[in-house]
């Protein structure tokens, strides 16, 4: 009897690189009739690993050799000490690192992943394989080869059964959803889904905080280059706790000019509504799509129409292609050939999803509306430093924001999804609502306050040590007459006026400093005697106009 083929692929992914890579496995998968699930690494069940038969592990490697967020259970889980050594005696497994050599840690949690399947007994296929963002031809130089061969042991361990072939790549191979749309003149439900609801526990990821905005106030000055804001919410009634040092998760969503210009380049009706069913029977449907839908929610809230495409994206859009010329130039980018002149494309001047689509109008207007979430990947949350005390400000949150704006040789200005998006809400002109939840942040501040602290964090990292300095005095931690007064030096041959300082009213006779720019410079901020932060001095750090020395705490 044939052992049943089946692959389970599971990835750890922060960017979105890694489980771009895992689904081109699971579609390599499919090609060659091997049943497959796709899965984050936390969502599978860890207990029934020790009965899969055969696992690809895709995983990066975040920070100082940390795992990404979405495999941080399963790491805890698979380093207990109690494991028996041979308890995955009978799993075949491979494991795909993708990391980016410039950092010390490179590709650390698939090497140390790969280890620590050995000792418990797994039966490795092939070496791991690290793939290097600092190649010239980016992660896909060692990937491409690597599943080659891959592929090769697989179909040694589970042959094809008799009669059937490996499917060609000239044939598409079905959607993961297909899109049904409703009559027109079905009921529409009656809550807006952007409403904010009482969280049942925590907010998180899937159960976001619909938090209202309180203020966006520019603290840079209107002449300096770099627009940066102190955003505050109201978090009352959602269970958030935080302390300084904590990261907040906000998801953002597309301008009403690029959803306009995706609809219309796709002949969609932004106000037709429709309901998703998966292809494959137990597809779990996409969390964070109400059902039913819009197409104006699913392209504002879902598809990061903004994002740099991926090799994968072209090669799902060539299929679509009738217009000759279009699909020889989608085929280019999608091969192995073609990654640098796609990288040139795409990557250099930072080429965004629509505007791409916009090069190839034929095959764009082609596109089933089945494939969207096939060919698009979803809006990712982004992390931004708390800047506030819960116990200074009560129920409320702030942060400090460096709106994204930049040139490359493309026309247009590149700007930042969230930051642009933030920048663009104004909570004086009605009620305005950012989804939101909090992430313990890897910096931990002492927790007696009498312990010095040295803080350095120029432009808007000072971020977290403006709420561990607001924490301290809300703590009643006040040093007197150990704090020393910072200089400085060109702050008003710069012109900057008291608007754009951080006053810092809490501590008189001394100001908290530091470059709001982002660019880099600005002085370090260091303690006086009894623990209290005050700035280091930093030779010209405000010697040109518009650089911005004090925000209000």
């Amino acid at each position: 009897m044939m052992a049943e083929r089946r692959l389970l692929v599971l990835f750890g992914s922060q960017t979105g690189t890694a489980q771009d890579t895992a689904e081109r496995i699971g579609r390599e998968a499919k090609r060659r009739h091997l049943r497959c699930r796709v899965e984050a690494l936390d969502s599978c069940d860890m207990a029934n690993l020790i009965h899969e038969p055969l696992v690809v592990f895709v995983c990066a490697t975040t920070g100082q050799g940390d795992p990404p967020d979405n495999m941080k259970m399963f790491w805890r889980f698979l380093f207990r000490k109690n494991l028996p050594a041979g308890s995955l005696c009978q799993l075949d497994y491979a494991v795909l690192g993708l990391g980016d050599s410039s950092y010390p840690k490179f590709n650390f949690v698939a090497k140390k992943l790969h280890k620590r399947l050995l000792q418990l007994g797994g039966n490795p296929l092939l070496p791991v394989a690290l793939g290097d963002d600092q190649h010239d031809l980016g992660p896909d130089a060692v990937v491409d080869p690597w599943l080659v061969a891959l592929w090769d042991k697989i179909l040694a361990l589970y042959p094809l059964p008799p009669g059937l072939e490996i499917i060609s790549l000239d044939v598409r191979l079905p959607p993961k959803y297909t899109l049904h749309y409703l009559p027109e003149d079905s009921p529409h439900p009656d809550s807006d889904l952007l409403q904010p609801t009482v969280p049942r526990a925590a907010p998180c990821e899937l159960h976001p905080f619909a938090a209202r905005m309180v203020s966006n106030q520019r603290v840079t000055a209107q002449s300096h280059f770099q627009d940066v804001r102190l955003i505050e919410f109201d978090i009352a009634g959602s269970g958030i706790t935080f302390s300084a040092g904590d990261v907040v998760m906000i998801q953002p969503q597309n301008c009403p000019e690029d959803v306009q210009q995706f609809c219309q380049l796709l002949h969609l009706e932004p106000h037709r509504r429709f309901v998703l069913e998966p292809t494959e029977p137990g597809t779990p449907l996409p969390p964070l799509l109400p059902q039913p839908c819009t197409i104006q929610y699913l392209v504002t809230h879902y598809l990061d129409i903004s994002c740099v495409p991926r090799r994968s994206f072209f090669e799902l859009l060539a299929s679509f292609s009738t217009n000759e010329l279009e699909r020889e130039k989608l085929q280019e980018f999608s091969s192995a050939q073609g990654q640098e002149e796609l990288f040139s494309y795409c990557n250099r001047p930072r080429r965004t999803t629509l505007e791409a689509m916009w090069d190839f109008p034929h095959t764009t207007c082609a596109i089933p509306a089945d494939y969207l979430l096939d060919l698009i990947p979803r809006i990712r949350p982004r992390a931004f430093s708390i800047a506030s005390s819960m116990l200074a400000h009560p129920e409320r949150m702030q942060i400090l924001v460096a709106v994204v704006r930049y040139k490359t040789r493309l026309s247009k200005p590149r700007r930042g999804l969230c930051s642009s998006w933030l920048a663009s809400l104004n909570p004086e002109q009605g009620d305005v609502r950012v989804p939101l939840w909090v992430k313990k942040g890897g910096m931990k501040f002492p927790a007696d306050p009498a312990t010095p602290v040295i803080m350095i964090g120029p432009g808007t990292g000072v971020a977290p040590f403006r709420a561990a300095i607001q924490e301290r005095v809300a703590q009643g931690q006040r040093g007197g007459e150990s704090l020393r007064p910072a200089p400085h030096p060109g702050e008003r041959e710069a012109g900057v006026g008291a608007a754009e300082q951080w006053e810092c009213s809490c501590l008189p006779g001394w100001e908290c400093q530091g470059d709001a720019s982002g660019g880099g410079r600005g002085p370090a901020v260091g303690v006086a005697a009894g623990g209290w932060p005050v700035p280091l001095g930093s030779t010209g750090a405000f010697n040109s106009p518009g650089t911005i020395p004090a925000l209000p705490v």
